[in-house]
């Protein structure tokens, strides 16, 4: 089912977006002030446990990025012109990290 919705003829778009985007930018500047909260409490939602060791999130961080790369290579099969190119940089983006992180645990745990 579709809503109708009317746009008060009062209203003048350009405007609207303006001031959403100054309060916006106003938001922004508020958080990026620094504050004198000594110590940063992280939103519960999203939490890895404080016990688990480096080289398990080393690996786990490893095995995501290879996953991120592979999705986004096969994606990029697609999309054409810059929307496959954006892409693929990114892919080579997530390529390049995962290979950060395989060295940082070659270095950690040389088989």
């Amino acid at each position: 089912m579709l809503k109708s919705t009317t746009s008060s003829p009062d209203t003048d778009p350009s405007a609207l977006s303006e001031s959403t985007d100054s309060e916006a930018r106003d938001e922004a500047a508020d958080r990026a002030a620094p504050t004198n909260q000594t110590q940063r409490t992280p939103s519960e939602i999203f939490l890895i446990a404080p016990g688990i060791d480096n080289l398990t999130l080393l690996e786990y961080a490893c095995e995501s990025l290879a996953s991120a790369n592979v999705m986004a290579s096969d994606f990029a099969r697609y999309l054409q012109g810059s929307q496959c190119n954006t892409l693929l940089g990114i892919q080579q983006s997530i390529m390049l990290g995962e290979l950060a992180v395989n060295r940082v645990l070659d270095n950690l745990d040389p088989r």
